[in-house]
């Protein structure tokens, strides 16, 4: 496209002339007679460069200069003088005026100027998409900041600004305001290390001025300039780089890198040196807070309650947290479902596959295995990750074990044949109860003493046996009310050894208490209670029962006050419990009895004891017997 340029004269004649050479040198001429038809042609043409005369009537080429430069900054103006008008030039370069040219304008002169001009032009735009690109290049790089050495980055970029300002020695004055948007400090000082131009960051973070010597910001002033940063390019004649000190407007003591580079002028002598300067400081802080993220999202990576893992395309484990290494056969670069299930091929309906396939999130329920070989169930979510691009590159799959909520599911439908048992069992010792009824009126009826206290007894053993089914289903089924009433702990106390008495006594083990006789009062629901203690007791027989044929077994039950509640002790030298055993004890459902057992008793004994604000715990060791311990508040 053809250069354009606006030539504004009040002499026909000059137009004339100017304008042939112009055309000559490639520019579509636009003219005007006077400023004020010139400001008219500029806004509406809007040319990048601009030729006027100083003395015109009217608006003077001054005015011009001032108008176009408050609208377009970026328009370069070149003056055209008179003799006599040197001041006046001058005073146009104040208010940012490229150049100025006097008459009569010879081609050559007027060839330099325009060149210059140009160089102006499209040293700025350069400058501009540096700018305006500076903020994505920053984010671009910021997960390089690390790895990627910033002096050598920071010397290329040092090296390239030189380039672009190498034709304008003499030409640059004022601050860099084309370098403003810089994240570092920018001047350009003369051959006497005078101050020549300098961003605003520079002027503001040295507290400096145009035309103060550059060495004056190092700690030690470098020796009167012959050792600074821009006297050592003067002397070697070569871009360098170098760690300096510099006080600030505070006083305070900075580390800097600076980087210098040699700008030439047509000559190829160094006319100017281009200084930057950057401080450790905020390098330091872009990599720390780098490194505080990453370390921020590692943490929260492998900290997370499940297990998470990035696969690719071959479902290849990119990236696993540490619960998924520790749990199960992990192996950088390893198929997801080798380390799973250790299958030769992908598991069936895998979730991840479906979502390379459609890009959603898929949902799937899976039982894999850990590194011990025991099943883990556990449920899977995908989630597709995505490049700038759009396309999906790789898919997080998070898996959640839910062995344990399969195994209470397996359990609630055990409860369901449990209680359908029980229903059937009941039924059978209500008709036994009938016929112990039965036995009693007939005894009545015969006055036969010996049967009527055979069949109450039997009726008592059945009731009591209905009675404690029935209570386990009931406390487990739903939330009881407690019914308190305020009663003698030692009362409570007697009543769990006469029933537990005779159980130990038929079972062939010895049963000793240690009551205190004064436990004192205290508020409890005695059925609900008394149960959850005859429940650990009983265990206890139990769990000798197994042993007296190879030593002599004891349970004891004592009881204690404390200023504010009562302690009871359950001791037995049983068959004792294992760790995984202890860990596990009061939750339901667990018993370690077999089918002799609900699984029900020592969860129920333990929401007893909570109902009433008490605490339980049980010490145990394998083959030496177990004690319980239960504290009830007053």
């Amino acid at each position: 496209m053809q250069k354009r340029l606006l030539l504004v004269d009040d002499e026909p004649g000059i137009r004339k002339v100017v304008g042939i050479a112009l055309m000559d040198f490639g520019y579509a001429v636009l003219e005007a007679a006077n400023g004020d038809e010139g400001l008219e042609i500029f806004r509406r043409e809007k040319p990048p460069v601009v030729i006027t005369d100083i003395r015109m009537p009217g608006m003077d080429g001054l005015d011009l200069l001032r108008a176009i430069k408050a609208e377009t900054p970026e328009t370069e103006v070149i003056l055209v003088t008179g003799h006599g008008d040197m001041d006046v030039a001058i005073e146009g370069l104040r208010h940012d005026a490229c150049d100025f040219i006097s008459k009569p304008v010879g081609p050559e002169v007027l060839e330099i100027s325009l060149k210059r001009a140009e160089e102006k032009i499209v040293l700025r735009e350069r400058m501009r998409e540096y700018t305006e690109n500076l903020e994505t290049l920053v984010r671009d790089q910021a997960d390089k900041l690390v790895e990627i050495e910033r002096r050598n980055i920071a010397q290329q970029a040092v090296d390239g600004m030189s380039q672009l300002l190498g034709g304008l020695s003499g030409e640059v004055e004022g601050d860099l305001g084309l370098l403003n948007a810089l994240p570092c400090m920018v001047s350009i000082q003369d051959r006497r290390q005078r101050i020549v131009s300098a961003n605003a960051a520079y002027l503001e973070r040295m507290e400096a001025s145009v035309g103060d010597p550059g060495y004056s910001i190092y700690t030690t002033h470098a020796r009167g300039g012959q050792d600074s940063p821009v006297a050592r390019t003067l002397r070697l004649g070569r871009g360098l780089r170098s760690q300096e000190g510099v006080f600030g407007p505070d006083e305070t003591l900075c580390s800097v890198t600076v980087h210098t580079a040699p700008i030439r002028g047509a000559s190829g002598e160094i006319d100017l040196v281009l200084e930057l300067i950057v401080e450790a400081s905020e390098i330091q802080r872009l990599q720390d807070e780098l490194r505080a993220s990453r370390h921020r999202f590692q943490q929260l990576f492998d900290d997370a309650p499940c297990y998470i893992t990035v696969l690719d395309r071959s479902l290849r484990v990119q990236a696993a947290n540490r619960r998924f290494r520790q749990e199960f056969a992990f192996e950088p670069e390893g198929f997801c479902y080798r380390a799973y299930c250790d299958n030769a091929r992908p598991c069936f309906g895998c979730p991840t596959l479906k979502t390379f396939e459609d890009g959603q999130s898929h949902r799937a329920e899976l039982t894999v295995r850990g590194k011990s070989g025991d099943p883990v169930n556990v449920v899977v979510w995908t989630a597709p990750i995505r490049n700038a691009a759009g396309e999906i590159e790789a898919v997080m799959e998070m898996a959640t074990d839910i062995t344990e909520f399969v195994r209470m599911q397996d359990h609630l439908a055990s409860l369901g044949m449990l209680i359908a048992s029980l229903s059937h069992g009941i039924k059978g010792l209500l008709t036994a109860l009938d016929a112990g009824v039965y036995k009693v009126n007939s005894g009545f009826q015969s006055g036969d003493q010996e049967k009527v206290q055979a069949g109450w007894s039997k009726v008592t053993e059945l009731v009591g046996r209905i009675r404690t089914m029935v209570l386990d289903i009931l406390f487990y089924a739903k939330k009881r009310e407690l019914q308190l009433r305020e009663i003698a702990a030692l009362k409570l106390a007697d009543h769990v050894v006469e029933t537990v008495r005779p159980k130990a006594e038929e079972a062939g083990v010895e049963f000793r208490t240690d009551i205190s006789d004064n436990l004192g009062n205290f508020s409890i629901d005695e059925v609900v209670l008394s149960a959850a203690v005859v429940n650990i007791l009983e265990n206890a027989v139990d769990a000798c029962r197994e042993l007296k044929e190879t030593r002599n077994c004891f349970v004891e039950f004592r009881a204690r006050p404390d200023a504010s509640g009562v302690f009871f002790e359950i001791e037995d030298n049983g068959a004792g419990m294992s760790e995984e055993t202890l860990s596990r004890l009061f939750t339901v459902f667990f018993s370690t009895k077999g089918s002799r057992g609900t699984g029900l008793g020592l969860f129920i004994a333990k929401k007893a004891v909570d109902q009433h604000g008490g605490r339980i715990g049980a010490v145990s060791e394998l083959g030496q017997g177990s004690v319980f311990r239960i504290w009830i508040p007053r």
